[in-house]
């Protein structure tokens, strides 16, 4: 049941800065974004986050939606793309000091005994993420204060997601050229 939750929240943050987009277009409410996100959030967060962060992710989720629905500020919507790369980012960045890094802990699903180097690759790619998540919710702040609502559409929902996808295409093929030459 949490993977669905998790699904739901995944589709519904792809399609987050467009339903913006429209919802401020035509005027809806934020109190409709903050009940929506919220019952999502609230759900994953009763539905057992099994996964290591995964209450605190949820409770900061469901922390922004009360927010959102006490304030009703339209400006507000825009704050979401910037919380959730903040958190991903403490998420990678805690995981350098705390416990397994993130992109360690995918490494072992597929190969549980990883070599020494190894461990240190994903380590030093699980930096590159943190940086990457510090920056797109730098980007994503600076446009939702200072940007027209359609630059922040094109960029929470299209360009972050492809510089995203560049980044992990990009590392894939660096891993290829690692493991070639281990």
């Amino acid at each position: 049941m949490n993977r669905l939750f998790g699904l739901l929240l995944l589709l519904a943050g792809l399609a987050y800065p467009f339903a913006v987009y429209y919802g401020l277009e035509h005027q809806l409410s934020p109190r409709l974004f903050a009940l929506l996100l919220g019952a999502l959030w609230l759900l994953r967060a009763l539905s057992g986050g099994a996964r290591p962060g995964g209450l605190w992710l949820a409770l900061a989720g469901l922390g922004f939606c009360v927010l959102l629905g006490l304030a009703g500020d339209p400006h507000l919507l825009r704050g979401y793309p910037v919380l959730l790369n903040l958190l991903l980012f403490a998420a990678f960045g805690a995981s350098l000091y705390r416990g397994m890094p993130v992109v360690e802990r995918l490494a072992r699903l597929r190969e549980p005994d990883l070599p020494p180097h190894a461990v240190r690759y994903t380590r030093q790619v699980t930096r590159v993420w943190a940086g990457f998540f510090l920056c797109s919710a730098l980007v994503s702040c600076a446009l939702a204060l200072w940007a027209p609502l359609a630059w922040w559409t094109l960029y929470t929902g299209l360009i972050a997601y492809g510089l995203m996808g560049a980044l992990f295409a990009g590392e894939w093929l660096v891993r290829q050229r690692v493991r070639r030459h281990a």
